[in-house]
């Protein structure tokens, strides 16, 4: 009686594989700039509830059965060693701070490099921060979670998604917001973008080697499905203060701008850790 449970187990984790192996779902990147037109407070009208009722373009919101965030939870995670290291080619290039109002983004100008899923080259553009974080862990919400926006090549004007999250938990300063903070500090409440000269992006430490895998969506409408997600599994530390810079820069509604935990749907998590040697 156990081999239908091992099977409904392995299919859903199959189905993932052969989904970024296919690169079958081809996806335009741009998450919504115009933050006016939806919030992230509770019961509100153009809250996370009505993402999918508010814009037609919207509607996966609300009917997508990938979406994310969702909960990394212990019992739902496959490891998978031979998912292999994260491969990340990213190098300095001129870059602007922008605040959107519903976040800060740091958005890069040129060719910043890029990660390789499966043989795909995925070129970051841009990250942002989410506090407290989107993702859970077994239940548990952190501090600060940070997206890292990649694309492939386009064809048609599409191409795939790829992004790297990372968690913070209270502790010691992060590096890089200790570097943006001066310029963050002049656009409190004002949606404008400043240049801050050549930045590295190999200077945000992804950690450890360990990450989840799964298929999910952008966490902003329109919510767009067939994202590739890379989380690392290390915690970092970031201050409180620095958190509540990035909460007293964006517009009131967007100071605690989580999205709400979305139902897995039988999806599979992976989790890369490497082998143990006997």
């Amino acid at each position: 009686m156990k081999h239908p449970g091992k099977l409904r187990v392995f299919l859903p984790n199959l189905i993932i594989l052969v989904t970024i192996l296919l690169h079958s779902t081809w996806i335009n990147a741009q998450e919504v700039e115009d933050e006016s037109e939806f919030d992230y407070i509770k019961g509100s009208e153009k809250g996370p509830s009505h993402w999918g009722e508010l814009k037609k373009e919207w509607e996966t919101c609300k009917s997508g059965k990938m979406q994310s965030p969702i909960d990394l939870s212990s019992h739902r995670v496959r490891v998978v060693p031979k998912l292999g290291e994260l491969k990340k080619y990213y190098k300095p290039q001129n870059a602007t701070v922008k605040n959107r109002g519903h976040d800060i983004e740091l958005k890069w100008e040129g060719d910043a490099g890029s990660i390789n899923i499966n043989g795909t080259e995925f070129f970051l553009h841009q990250c942002h921060w989410h506090s407290p974080s989107e993702h859970t862990i077994n239940g548990r919400r952190y501090d600060l979670e940070l997206h890292m926006v990649h694309e492939s090549k386009r064809i048609n004007g599409k191409g795939k998604i790829a992004v790297v999250g990372l968690f913070y938990k209270i502790g010691r300063p992060d590096s890089v917001l200790n570097k943006l903070s001066k310029f963050i500090k002049t656009m409190v409440d004002e949606e404008e973008e400043k240049n801050i000269g050549v930045f590295d992006p190999s200077k945000i430490k992804l950690g450890g080697k360990k990450y989840y895998r799964y298929m999910g969506s952008l966490t902003v409408p329109p919510c767009i499905e067939g994202v590739i997600w890379t989380i690392n599994k290390k915690i970092r530390t970031v201050s409180r203060a620095q958190v509540n810079l990035l909460r007293e820069a964006v517009h009131d509604h967007a100071e605690k701008n989580a999205r709400p935990i979305q139902p897995l749907n039988r999806r599979g998590i992976q989790l890369y850790a490497q082998k143990r040697k006997d």
